[in-house]
Order: C-alpha cells, then structure tokens, then sequence
C-alpha cells in the first residue's frame, strides 16, 4: 500500500532530512501519542506531541515533549523567556498553525514560532512526532528536527 506523502513529508524531501514514515488507523478517534506509538511499534516515550502555546507577551510558543510527559508550564515559561505561558486554545490551533488536534507537527506550520524540544530527546537515537495528518507519523533524529525547525532542547517536563 503506497501512502501519499504529507506536507511534512514533502518539506523533509526537499532538504534531505532523512526519515521513516508511518501510518495508523484514527477511525476510533483516539488520537494522543501514546496511542500513536502503539499502533506504529515505538515506544511510548520516543513518539512526541507537538504543543503551542501563548506567553504573557502574546507571542506564540511550540514545545514537543514525550507523549506519556505533562508540559511544565513553570519550565515552558523559562525556557521561553515569559514571565508564564499557557496552552493555545484549540479553535486557534488551525488557524495560527495549519495544523488540527491531534495532527499538529512542528514542521511546516503556516509561520515559524520559537520551538522547544524537551531536554529527554538529546539522548535518542530517534523520536517520532506528527506529520502533519491524523494517523500519519515520521520518525527522525532529534539534531535533524531540532536544525530543521530551529528548536532548542530544554528540560520541558513535569
């Protein structure tokens, strides 16, 4: 079965960045990642989820953390900067982003927002985040996202 490349797959494309795709069914609507890392082999701890955020300075924050992990919202803040930050409303999402609930990838989203990768990432081989598409998933090295994105790898979690 030949899956059609996302966006993210695409842009990965152009720059050479070496990947492995993945696609899982979403038809029961259970989207986080932890649920993604079963359905596609890898485990829970190396398949990330891509959160934005909005600092008190209003401007716009993406921090990608374990999916089993919780967002320290004390430590997003320090890492970015704020004095604090809080989650996006999910109605922004798509349009700030591109991107829907549940298919949000730090690559390729409409704008480029400062991004933060959690400090457990630097010690993997690999970690699998969003392609941009429910059910649709790529794996990569962490330097490559981080270089690709412009992230910068900080203790992001509780």
């Amino acid at each position: 079965m030949t899956e059609e490349k996302t966006n993210v797959m695409r842009l990965l494309d152009q720059k050479k960045v070496p990947y492995t795709p993945h696609a899982f069914d979403v038809s029961d609507g259970v989207l986080d990642a932890v649920t993604a890392a079963e359905r596609i082999g890898v485990a829970p701890g190396t398949c990330f989820k891509t959160l934005v955020t909005v600092g008190a300075s209003k401007k716009n924050y993406v921090f990608v953390i374990p999916g089993p992990a919780e967002l320290d919202l004390k430590a997003a803040a320090k890492a970015a900067g704020e004095k604090s930050i809080e989650m996006l409303k999910q109605a922004q999402l798509l349009p700030l982003t591109g991107y829907i609930h549940g298919g949000c990838s730090p690559i390729g989203m409409k704008k480029r927002f400062p991004t933060f990768l959690d400090a457990s990432a630097q010690g993997l081989g690999e970690m699998t985040v969003s392609a941009g598409k429910l059910g649709r998933q790529v794996t990569l090295s962490p330097g490559d996202l981080a270089a690709f994105v412009g992230a910068r790898f900080a203790p992001l979690t509780k």
